[in-house]
Formats: structure tokens, sequence, C-alpha cells
């Protein structure tokens, strides 16, 4: 079964766009796994004192994992920057898929990327 590695962009875009990711990846037959590093990503933004709309976009976020928190995996990347951790994992495990909107990511981790096509279809590369 293949393994998606969720990106904070990924999973901020997402719930910004109403995309329902937990139940579009499953149905695809794949498992979810969401970075430690993530997590705090999302705390960080809704303690910072950044706009609002990012502080309840990822409060939203982190309700939406916690609701889901049966259907997916919380892995530790070993690093605190969450981008370099997935690169770095994505290297490692070349049959994940790496789900993201950060353009750093998807130029440097050599594997199968999930991204966000119109306005709520998710598509693998």
């Amino acid at each position: 079964m293949k393994s998606v590695v969720l990106d904070t962009s990924f999973i901020l875009t997402c719930t910004r766009q109403k995309i329902d990711f937990f139940e579009k990846i499953e149905f695809l037959g794949m498992k979810i796994l969401v970075p430690l590093q993530v997590v705090k990503e999302l705390e960080g933004v809704i303690n910072s004192k950044q706009k609002l709309r990012f502080r309840e976009e990822a409060k939203l976020a982190l309700d939406v994992l916690e609701k889901e928190k049966n259907n997916f995996r919380k892995i530790d990347l070993k690093t605190k920057n969450a981008d370099l951790g997935i690169i770095k994992y994505s290297k490692s495990h070349p049959e994940i898929i790496v789900a993201t909107l950060d353009r750093e990511i998807k130029r440097r981790a050599h594997v199968k990327k999930m991204f966000i096509r119109g306005k709520k279809q998710l598509d693998i590369l």
C-alpha cells in the first residue's frame, strides 16, 4: 500500500478550499502520514502574530487532524524543519508520495507528488 506524506501547505490549502483530503486519499487506497513537525508548524501559526485568517485556518486544520486521528499515522522526521525533513524522508523512502504545494519540496523531492488541481481535485505526478 502506498503512503502519502502531507506537508503543511497542502493541509492548509485543502482546509481553505474545503477539500476532504482524508476521504480522497483513502479512496485512492493510500495510507496517510503526517509528520510531527507539520503539526508543530500548524501550532506555531496559531500562536504567531500572523494575520487572523492564517491562524483560523491553522486552527481548523488541527481540528481536522484531531477529528481524523485514527485515519493517519504520525511520523517523526527527526529534524526541526518540516520541509527539509520531508525532502530527506522522501530520499530514504522513494516509494512514498509527497503531498505539497511548496515549490522547494517539489523541486528537491524526487518522488511522486500529490497536488491540488483546480478547486477540488487531487492529482499525482
